[in-house]
């Protein structure tokens, strides 16, 4: 350890003419009859000292400046009252220290930092002492909270996102998708229909409560129903063959007013030929050909 003033501060009136020029190395003002400071051969007033010259104090990350008695230690400067320990505050200016991890400890506390040091407060975790250890860093019991909730975590399931830890319930709060059937977190698994996401175990046929993922299903009035379901209970009757008009599988379906047809099935009620794409005639609820429309 060095103790010492910084280069010292002078009055100076040299023995010049008028016309000589005794100006600061940095600012170029006059230093005639002014407080200076020369270092290296050259002279410069004391704002410039501070400014382009004096050490920066570790402590304070003030200048030092040259009214201030320094001490430096391993290539660090520090004011001589920043020069405390980090524990009890107490000044090390004449006084035997240590420096460890960048921090400056008397004798008395320095057995306090080879214990571990808490992640959340920074204070010394001392042996004997209930603590919690995770990623190579250490906790008070005490300090050992979830970020959102601070409740303790204790022994109970935690997730930790960079440096904050939550605690399972906060973690799904905060960051997991919400079923948009039950409204609960979705942790694990789960699907998407319409860029809404559900729970597997949610997605269900209305009717029968069949799981319909990776099942054939449609929609109907913001419900979804299996494919035996929408056919029974929801999709129209075809209007000649009587069975369900549901589209499933890309078959075309024709529409004619509330009514309905497969296109496989909408043909003259006389000839039977294919209706599709083609001009009609509805009569009692039956479809005509134009030309078998005229014997009606």
């Amino acid at each position: 350890m060095a103790f010492h003033r910084t280069p010292e501060a002078y009055y100076r009136f040299p023995e010049r003419t008028m016309t000589d020029r005794f100006d600061c190395h940095y600012c170029k003002e006059s230093l005639q009859g002014k407080k200076y400071v020369q270092k290296d051969d050259q002279h410069c007033c004391i704002k410039c000292f501070e400014k382009f010259i004096a050490n920066t104090c570790s402590e304070c990350k003030k200048p030092i400046g040259c009214d201030s008695k320094e001490l430096h230690h391993g290539g660090k400067y520090w004011h001589e009252n920043c020069f405390r320990c980090y524990h009890c505050s107490r000044s090390l200016a004449n006084d035997s220290f240590s420096l460890k991890n960048d921090r400056i400890t008397c004798n008395k506390c320095l057995p306090r930092t080879d214990s571990s040091t808490c992640h959340s407060c920074k204070r010394p975790i001392k042996p004997g002492t209930k603590s919690f250890e995770y990623g190579g860093s250490h906790w008070h019991e005490r300090c050992f909270t979830c970020c959102r909730c601070l409740k303790e975590i204790g022994t109970a399931s935690f997730v930790p996102k960079g440096d904050d830890i939550y605690c399972v319930s906060c973690n799904e709060k905060k960051f997991s998708k919400h079923c948009v059937h039950c409204r609960k977190a979705i942790t694990s698994g789960g699907l998407t229909y319409r860029d809404e996401p559900w729970h597997t175990e949610c997605f269900v046929c209305k009717t029968c409560r069949k799981q319909l993922s990776g099942q054939r299903f449609t929609a109907h009035e913001n419900y979804i129903y299996c494919a035996d379901c929408y056919g029974n209970f929801i999709a129209k009757k075809c209007g000649t063959c009587h069975k369900p008009v549901t589209g499933f599988g890309g078959a075309e379906v024709v529409t004619y007013e509330d009514r309905q047809w497969h296109s496989d099935c909408f043909k003259c009620k006389k000839c039977y030929s294919s209706l599709v794409n083609k001009r009609f005639v509805n009569h009692n609820r039956d479809v005509y050909c134009t030309d078998c429309a005229k014997s009606l």
